[in-house]
């Protein structure tokens, strides 16, 4: 841990044009600790492991309480979470949001807030993108998903108790997966009109993922509310969930939206 006065030293040094490779080999301090403390130089409090018990490993188990805030997260964590251990503080969740949508890392890190029984949350920037990290014992038991190796290279399957908040609040949960692992573009195709050939343009949502059991808790969803949604295969591929019908288009943008 270093103290306030040494992280000060460092960050003048980089604020007098230096490289943090340079400011770091100087100091013996890593570039990623110096990075750090460009968004933040304060310590991070002291990480209690947390007393109270685990609403889904006591005696009778319970669905979190804030279950529209769960299911969102729950939507985020398969697409672009993931969930480490640590020998103090029990598990990280982490969920990577690009620098391009910081109202995303608002609402992730609200959710965070909201699931977690201690409330905990903070940000790390890595290149490019930020980390949204909260850290507690029992992210195992709230995401039981989490489990060696990659999510597309084993089955992704809900719990009863998970689906149950899905099926109760299910645009949170596409909500969740959207802004991890999809997106809302403008496509554009030509077409004939009076013999003159025009470009014309249309709003479509894609959901990308390797996983297949995700792909299918996607699609799933979507019927339940009523989205028509195609395959669009690529080299062979079926990564991609494609929303392009009009009205289809039209309930999306009314409970999910373009990312911010």
């Amino acid at each position: 841990m270093y103290d306030i006065s040494t992280r000060k030293r460092a960050l003048a040094l980089v604020s007098q044009g230096r490289s943090l490779n340079s400011v770091s080999k100087e100091t013996g301090i890593s570039r990623a600790a110096i990075r750090s403390w460009q968004v933040r130089i304060e310590p991070l409090p002291r990480m209690q492991v947390q007393a109270s018990p685990c609403i889904r490993c006591q005696c009778a188990p319970e669905p979190p309480e804030n279950a529209a805030a769960y299911s969102y997260l729950l939507g985020l964590y398969l697409g672009d979470g993931c969930i480490s251990a640590h020998p103090r503080t029990g598990h990280y969740l982490r969920i990577a949001c690009a620098d391009t949508w910081p109202g995303l890392m608002d609402a992730c890190e609200a959710a965070m807030r909201a699931v977690n029984p201690t409330g905990n949350a903070y940000r790390v920037q890595a290149q490019g993108y930020v980390s949204v990290v909260s850290y507690s014992q029992h992210w195992p038991c709230l995401f039981p998903q989490h489990g060696p190796g990659k999510k597309h290279e084993r089955a992704i399957n809900l719990a009863p108790w998970q689906q149950h908040i899905v099926d109760a609040y299910p645009w949170e949960f596409i909500r969740g997966l959207i802004h991890s692992d999809g997106c809302r573009i403008t496509n554009w195709t030509t077409r004939l009109v009076a013999g003159e050939r025009k470009r014309y343009e249309y709003p479509r949502y894609f959901f990308t993922n390797v996983s297949a059991d995700i792909r299918q808790l996607c699609t799933d969803t979507l019927d339940k509310l009523g989205v028509e949604w195609t395959r669009c295969t690529r080299n062979g591929i079926p990564f991609n969930i494609s929303i392009a019908r009009k009205a289809s288009v039209a309930q999306m943008d009314a409970h999910v939206g373009p990312k911010h």
